[in-house]
C-alpha cells in the first residue's frame, strides 16, 4: 500500500522548521530530504527516520521498524503531529548526516 500524497505533504509541512524539505516518489512510496540530505521515509502512511546518536537523544519513544521488507532498520515515529519536535528530530538527524555526493554527469 502506498502513502497518500496528504499524509506526505502534512509531514513535510511538519518538519519545514528545520530547512528546505522535499519528498521524493521512491518505489511506490516517498524519500524526504532535508537541505540534500535524505533523512528518512513515508512508507504506507509511516514516518521513519534514519537513526543517528543525535536523533535518539531526542526521541519520546525509540520505536525501531523496516519501512519495507528487507529494509534496515529505522527509527519509527508515531507522534507526526508536534511540528516543533518534528523540527528539531529533522535537524538532531541531518547535522550526522553526510553531505550528499555530487552526481556524475552523462556524457
Amino acid at each position: 500500500m502506498a502513502s497518500n500524497s496528504d499524509f506526505v505533504q502534512y509531514i513535510a509541512d511538519q518538519c519545514s522548521g528545520a530547512g528546505d524539505i522535499v519528498t521524493k516518489k521512491m518505489f511506490g512510496d516517498y524519500g524526504i530530504y532535508c537541505n540534500g540530505k535524505i533523512f528518512g521515509l513515508i512508507c504506507d502512511d509511516g514516518f521513519f527516520v534514519k537513526p543517528t546518536a543525535a536523533g535518539r537523544a531526542l526521541l519520546r519513544e525509540e520505536v525501531l521498524r523496516a519501512p519495507y521488507p528487507g529494509a534496515k532498520d529505522y527509527f519509527y515515529i508515531a507522534d507526526v503531529d508536534d511540528r516543533d519536535y518534528l523540527s528539531r528530530l529533522t535537524a538532531a538527524t541531518c547535522s550526522q548526516l553526510p553531505a550528499p555526493t555530487p552526481r556524475k554527469r552523462k556524457k
